[in-house]
């Protein structure tokens, strides 16, 4: 059996950065991912990465701080908003200092930044348009010159608890060798992204399907808020392929099928830069009221100038050429809304401690601490991963270190009765395919449980969801054989996000209010006095039990939310 002081599951952003802090504490530290490292979803962010660094402006920490909590529609906790506002400037220079190549200003030469929706200031950091690449290779030189071991190809199943209910390691499948392993740990960091891919289309890459989420449900530690997923108002139409963010802040339009510009009926003062949400259901009133075409709306960037555009968005250019089949030197991009980033994850303090399960923590996008409430802004994901990844390592390593030179409490044994488990769901001959099931779930959750919801359209979402639920306890799985069987990794992935989506069902039901990108169209209206609490679902006797948390007020007290 292997073992370490820290095992992170997932080697993004979050999950690198967990094990740098860690290992610079002092901890011994692996790395657990199902695909490489450099292969993580977080290189797909494009845009930027958030920090009040004051080069040009009087911008500060404060006022990110404002704006992030306006930002989440005042049900983000104003305590860990806090914390991730005030470290960004120090993360970025330490990205900086260990080789990422920032943007730079024409003038002086210090880092770029550019506007993005819901900032009062020019405070996103950018590498042209790859931002996420870029800071996920810097992360992986530092994991490379730091000696930190990689369990590449293996694929977590479980989480192990001891007798007294302590996180004690995890169950994972080694794709290579088709075995599946015990990883003892005393303390356990999941870094595993999000669960996107509940819906069709989705931007996240296929790997996102809420690994960590559904493990720490199975284990008994509630989720928050996960009513809250958002819609990003610029995908492709074909695929659902990110044009990110920054191509408005870069100044580009968004029009309607009839040239008019239309951000100027529904954000009038931030137009196109307002928050996602607001710029999300805007494009999909557009639609849904006749002035799309074929189910878009369009964004424009010719005003931009081809300089411009091959300097600062040159990925998006390649992308809309090779998928929209147009060149935004001349042509507008077709775009709509389509599911981005999920705001809930598993219940988290601003350390990354999981409160129901000592040496449990959780970091990234599979977190929620809760720094983004209802909503998201944009560049603060980027953030989010590095600030709250060296806090959940550094706070694991600390953990480790209480525990002094107490033995590993996993066995063996664990793994033995995955095995079994997995050997009998390998023999069943009869019963429906993993990808049926969720094909069905995608496209149920992307018709019912989208940007505008109602609780006639919610509450046949959820008997979909309990119903696919009910079928797959009898799933088969056509490839029996041992090594790379990704059949069964999509298998055992489709069983998380169909309990995933159950929350975010039961959650969506049971929140009579719009708040954020929640928006229900019978109740239109924020309910600060019944609603301004956290979402925690349970998974109990295989049903979903909610219940409720307070948010952390500190100074800002909530306020009609306008852009």
């Amino acid at each position: 059996m292997r073992t370490h002081d820290v095992v992170v599951v997932g080697a993004g952003l979050a999950g690198m950065r967990a094990a740098i802090a860690a290992k610079e504490a002092g901890a011994d530290v692996a790395l657990v991912t199902k695909i490489h490292p450099v292969r993580s979803h977080s290189g797909a962010a494009q845009g930027g990465i958030n920090a009040a660094l004051g080069n040009e402006t009087d911008d500060s920490p404060e006022n990110h701080t404002f704006d992030t909590v306006k930002g989440s529609d005042y049900i983000g906790d104003q305590d860990a908003i806090a914390v991730l506002c005030e470290e960004a400037p120090g993360e970025i220079i330490q990205l900086e200092h260990w080789g990422a190549i920032f943007s730079r200003h024409e003038t002086t030469g210090k880092i770029a930044q550019r506007p993005f929706g819901g900032a009062g200031f020019p405070r996103t950091c950018y590498s042209a348009d790859v931002t996420g690449l870029v800071i996920l290779h810097t992360l992986w030189t530092v994991c490379v010159k730091l000696d930190i071991p990689v369990y590449e190809e293996y694929f977590v199943t479980e989480l192990i608890r001891d007798g007294s209910g302590n996180c004690a390691g995890v169950v994972a499948y080694d794709m290579i060798h088709g075995n599946i392993e015990t990883i003892g740990a005393k303390a356990v960091v999941l870094a595993t992204g999000g669960a996107g891919r509940v819906y069709r289309p989705s931007t996240n890459a296929h790997a996102s399907t809420g690994d960590g989420m559904g493990m720490a449900l199975a284990a008994g530690v509630p989720l928050k808020d996960m009513e809250f997923m958002q819609f990003h108002p610029t995908t492709l139409a074909a695929n659902g392929v990110l044009v990110t963010e920054g191509a408005r802040g870069e100044g580009g339009y968004l029009l309607n099928k009839d040239g008019e510009r239309f951000m100027t009926k529904y954000a009038p003062n931030k137009l196109e830069l307002a928050s996602r949400d607001v710029v999300s259901r805007a494009e999909a009133t557009e639609i849904l009221e006749g002035r799309g075409e074929d189910g878009c709306v369009f964004i424009d960037l010719r005003h931009l100038g081809a300089d411009r555009i091959k300097e600062r968005l040159p990925q998006i250019r390649e992308l809309a050429i090779a998928f929209a089949g147009v060149d935004p030197i001349d042509t507008p991009i077709p775009i709509r809304p389509g599911a981005h980033y999920h705001m809930g994850g598993v219940h988290v303090d601003h350390w990354g401690a999981a409160p129901h399960m000592p040496g449990l923590y959780a970091a990234g996008e599979c977190a929620c601490v809760s720094v983004h409430g209802a909503n998201r802004l944009g560049g603060n994901s980027l953030l989010e991963t590095v600030v709250f990844g060296r806090r959940a390592g550094v706070a694991a390593a600390q953990y480790t270190g209480t525990l002094g030179g107490k033995p590993f409490t996993a066995t063996n044994a664990s793994a033995v009765d995955f095995e079994r488990k997995t050997r009998e769901l390998l023999d069943r001959t009869t019963g429906p395919f993993q990808h049926t099931l969720r094909d069905e779930l995608a496209g149920t959750m992307q018709e019912k449980v989208g940007v505008f919801r109602t609780g006639d359209e919610l509450a046949a979402a959820r008997e979909t969801v309990l119903a696919l639920r009910d079928q797959f306890k009898n799933v088969q799985v056509n490839d029996k054989g041992k090594t790379f069987n990704q059949a069964l990794i999509h298998t055992w992935e489709t069983g998380w996000l169909l309990d995933l989506a159950a929350c975010m069902c039961e959650g969506a039901v049971t929140r009579t209010e719009s708040r954020g990108a929640h928006s229900r169209t019978d109740f239109p209206e924020r309910d600060d006095a019944n609603w301004m609490k956290h979402t925690l679902s349970y998974l109990e006797n295989d049903k979903i039990r909610l219940d409720y948390s307070e948010v952390t007020v500190t100074k800002y007290e909530p306020q009609v939310r306008t852009y």
